[in-house]
């Protein structure tokens, strides 16, 4: 059952309430004020039943969902933190200053399967409904793609068949398995061993060291799958075993590998990049509007498709999100194919072949425009919780996509609210007058 918002809770004598101790024209409070957080509790009351111990408030969840996010901050780290802040207790709609923690953190677990995609998308559309239509409903945007990376460990076969081994011991133990051995000594050495194969001399022995590690993890998957003899137990333990069989298949120029035991959706994919040339994650794509850089649209693939494939599902979208497409769509050399999609007109740079000299410089301007969005997209990946991943599945995929295009909007919200205040206080030193009787009290 979904918590109550009271809208004029008693004044307590005994407890200090946050408008006597927090700057009313401070941005938070000011962008909180800009919330229609009536109609997010409507929106997200859907996900919740009406029976049941009541849950967290709506408006505590989404709004500690955002600061989150904007703030780059993990579920552990953000809990210990919003005690220490008053802004952002007023933001997540406390009356009074809290002393203890706002509840678990395995609440945002929660609140995050509760809501999945579609809730996500819907904080990243009253994110854009901050802004006004002009702004938002341009002509022409850009689209680009990225590597979202997950939160595994450079795959290696051997630390794969390791973990594989490490599995099987924990299986047989707690499914009171006696294994005929356990390789924890030999396991440690061939780890050792198998380590420095590039050099010359250490080639043979380590590539050896190998092999044996993989002939350890088979013989423990199968020696495991005999003595789960009981249907229900072998049923239980079907898809990881199934698994551990894909990894030890697998074979160096395979398609589709497995690179994780616990994320085996993760795909390797190379952009081209010249410091990091593979990447290990899911790709995501962001829509960005041409003028004023707002995010219309963040989506993720559960396929390393071809850049030009993702254009489709991106533009769908963004016509949910604004009701309406827009008449062209800036994208790079890498998405060539197609001219027009859903009716939107698809542009790449060219060679300007047949172009007048206007046509040319126009061409320019608009591709030197759409060069914006790789600076913005690198913001939103170090600032946002975009450049690893540590949600599971690929819903945690589209999820952190989504939420992190929301929290840049967030923060480009409360940048033109910090910029207004200080325009204002600028005016209000040079001509102190009693316009502005708020912020002479407050200064």
């Amino acid at each position: 059952m979904k918590g109550k918002n009271i809208k004029n809770p008693q004044l307590n004598v005994f407890c200090v309430p946050l408008v006597n101790v927090i700057n009313m024209e401070h941005e938070l409070v000011v962008l909180s004020k800009r919330i229609d957080w009536e109609s997010v509790d409507k929106d997200f009351s859907l996900y919740y039943s009406d029976l049941g111990r009541p849950a967290v408030p709506i408006r505590k969840m989404v709004g500690s969902m955002l600061l989150k996010q904007m703030y780059n901050l993990g579920d552990e780290t953000f809990v210990e933190r919003w005690v220490e802040n008053p802004y952002w207790q007023y933001f997540c709609g406390e009356t009074y200053f809290q002393y203890d923690k706002p509840y678990d953190t395995s609440e945002f677990v929660h609140f995050r399967k509760r809501i999945g995609e579609n809730g996500a998308q819907k904080i990243l559309k009253f994110s854009i409904s901050l802004f006004n239509s002009k702004e938002v409903h341009e002509k022409e945007v850009l689209i680009d793609t990225t590597v979202q990376e997950k939160n595994i460990t450079f795959p290696t076969d051997s630390k794969l068949h390791k973990r594989i081994i490490e599995n099987c011991r924990k299986i047989a133990e707690k499914e009171n398995i006696k294994l005929r051995q356990s390789y924890k000594k030999i396991v440690k050495q061939l780890m050792i061993d198998q380590r420095f194969r590039e050099h010359p001399k250490r080639r043979k022995a380590a590539n050896a060291a190998a092999r044996k590690l993989k002939t350890i993890a088979g013989r423990l998957v199968r020696e495991v799958e005999r003595g789960l003899d009981d249907i229900d137990r072998l049923s239980y333990y079907d898809e990881r075993l199934w698994l551990y069989y894909l990894v030890l298949e697998q074979k160096r120029d395979d398609k589709n590998k497995i690179y994780s035991l616990h994320e085996p959706e993760v795909k390797c994919i190379s952009k081209g990049k010249e410091h990091k040339k593979y990447e290990f994650g899911n790709k995501s794509s962001i829509v960005l509007t041409k003028k004023s850089g707002i995010v219309i649209g963040a989506l993720a693939f559960e396929e390393n498709i071809y850049d030009g494939h993702t254009i489709e599902p991106q533009l769908a979208q963004v016509k949910d999100l604004l009701g309406r497409l827009p008449e062209t769509a800036l994208v790079d050399r890498g998405c060539k194919g197609r001219k027009s999609i859903l009716g939107v007109n698809i542009k790449i740079p060219g060679s300007g072949k047949g172009k007048t000299a206007y046509q040319k410089t126009k061409d320019r301007a608009r591709f030197r425009r759409r060069a914006s969005i790789e600076p913005i997209i690198g913001h939103i990946k170090q600032d946002h919780r975009m450049l690893r991943n540590y949600l599971k599945g690929v819903e945690g995929d589209m999820i952190n996509t989504i939420l992190a295009g929301a929290a840049f909007n967030m923060m480009k919200v409360l940048r033109k609210i910090r910029k207004s205040i200080i325009c204002i206080l600028n005016e209000l030193f040079e001509n102190p007058t009693n316009k502005y009787p708020i912020l002479i009290n407050c200064c």
